[in-house]
């Protein structure tokens, strides 16, 4: 029975130490990517990066492209954490929690976001990772299911304007995707309160699809678009 345990004992700090490695590559990747071009990092550089070999780097991941992947999954899995505990929130009565927490997740580190979008803009046609993808697509449409959810029964209850659940998530995304890209607009990437900025764009999100702010005057392209 002791051999037993101590045999499962090992096996599980053998686990824990791999799953460290492999993450430890994954941050060293980070690093480099946001401090050179993506063309220009090798695995080599990662692994020198991770202080490890590189054949140890082909122990997790087989090609470049699956620790790129593997990047954008852990980010997209964040959001999708963040949106979850914001859902959870506005069900208990805190009306704008998921906008707010989808906000601060995506606005929290601008570099990072934006090197996520670059990457994934790599992979779109790599074969080699589709299976990957798929897993970041079926995130991506649960995570819209439950927003969906929620948002309808915001309208229902008067919070939110009453027009397609979509136009609610998918302003929250337009609102955060210009502000990513805003922080690295030559015009105005010069100022210094760039962090004060996000959050006062983040606050803004959380009401800007508030009943009472819209009025489509019977707009027939509207009324259409909730018909379908």
């Amino acid at each position: 029975m002791q051999n037993n345990s101590s045999s499962a004992d090992r096996i599980r700090e053998k686990k824990k130490l791999f799953l460290a490695r492999e993450q430890r590559i994954i941050d060293a990747a980070v690093e480099l990517f946001l401090e050179e071009s993506i063309d220009r990092i090798t695995v080599s550089k990662i692994a020198v990066r991770a202080g490890i070999g590189k054949g140890t780097v082909y122990k997790h991941f087989l090609t470049k492209n699956e620790i790129l992947i593997r990047i954008i999954l852990d980010y997209e899995h964040n959001i999708t954490k963040s949106i979850t505990d914001g859902i959870q929130r506005a069900d208990a009565g805190d009306s704008g929690a998921a906008a707010k927490s989808y906000f601060e997740a995506r606005l929290e580190n601008p570099k990072l976001d934006r090197l996520v979008q670059q990457l994934e803009d790599r992979l779109v046609e790599s074969g080699d990772v589709a299976d990957q993808a798929e897993e970041l697509y079926q995130l991506r449409r649960s995570n819209e299911d439950a927003l969906t959810g929620l948002t309808t029964k915001l309208i229902d209850r008067g919070v939110l304007e009453d027009v397609p659940p979509h136009f609610h998530y998918l302003a929250c995304w337009a609102l955060a995707q210009g502000a990513v890209e805003l922080c690295f607009n030559k015009t105005w990437n010069y100022r210094t309160d760039t962090t004060e900025l996000m959050e006062f764009i983040s606050n803004i999100g959380v009401t800007m699809g508030n009943q009472g702010q819209y009025h489509p005057d019977d707009s027939p392209s509207i009324k259409k678009s909730k018909s379908k």
